[in-house]
């Protein structure tokens, strides 16, 4: 019997993966159907078995084995090799299918102990209220209610560019490298940012954002 597995029971839910590159990478590859389909099917000698799996991803992982590269306090002990060993772990088809990379500098005591006014959480909450409603708007004709959730035809329709936005993201491509699949990530991102701050078209300082969410969509991580 096939039964479902984490990925399944994530189902319209939220998967997070702490230290990433630990995992074997066939279990890591076998994340990019699902990721990419909204489903996985499980194959066995007489039979094979469809579940659901849309699920929102989490991962977290360390920039190298000892953690502590591009760290200004604290010296890294690893070799370039071994950091390249560690991240390519990660492979980039499974990247692409990350729609953000982030990543967070160690705060100093100074920083967690200084008391200062950001975005409350319920403030948060209302903005992400706000922008799912714009979104089930856009998508009341389509089989869909949010923009990761669009397809490439639905993206051209949706996500349409301004000449210097566009102007922006062709220069990302080019120079990073990135491919056509975080090339669409990048427009889903920059779509939701420009819902975000309620906005009906994306606009270069949308563009400019998503593709800072991207930072490991460099050859070094492929």
């Amino acid at each position: 019997m096939c039964l479902p597995g984490e990925i399944s029971l994530s189902h319209n839910g939220v998967l997070f993966l702490d230290e990433l590159p630990e995992f074997h990478r066939n279990l890591l590859e076998g994340l990019r159907q699902p990721l990419e389909e909204g489903g996985i099917t499980i194959g066995r000698a007489a039979t094979s078995v469809s579940y659901p799996a849309k699920f929102m991803l989490i991962a977290a992982m360390n920039p190298c084995p000892d953690g502590n590269f591009g760290d200004h306090k604290r010296e890294c002990h690893c070799t370039p090799r071994k950091i390249q060993q560690y991240r390519s772990k990660i492979s980039g088809p499974l990247l692409d299918r990350i729609d953000i990379h982030i990543e967070v500098p160690s705060i100093a005591y100074r920083d967690l102990a200084i008391k200062t006014e950001g975005t409350s959480s319920a403030e948060m909450r209302k903005q992400v209220i706000e922008a799912r409603k714009i979104q089930a708007q856009r998508f009341k004709d389509e089989k869909i209610l949010t923009n990761s959730r669009m397809n490439n035809r639905q993206v051209k329709k949706f996500c349409k560019l301004d000449e210097e936005s566009d102007a922006l993201l062709k220069q990302a491509i080019d120079e990073l490298g990135m491919s056509a699949r975080a090339y669409t990530r990048i427009l889903k991102v920059a779509r939701t940012i420009a819902d975000i701050e309620q906005s009906e078209h994306i606009q270069v300082q949308h563009i400019s954002e998503a593709i800072q969410y991207r930072s490991l969509d460099r050859s070094a991580f492929a």
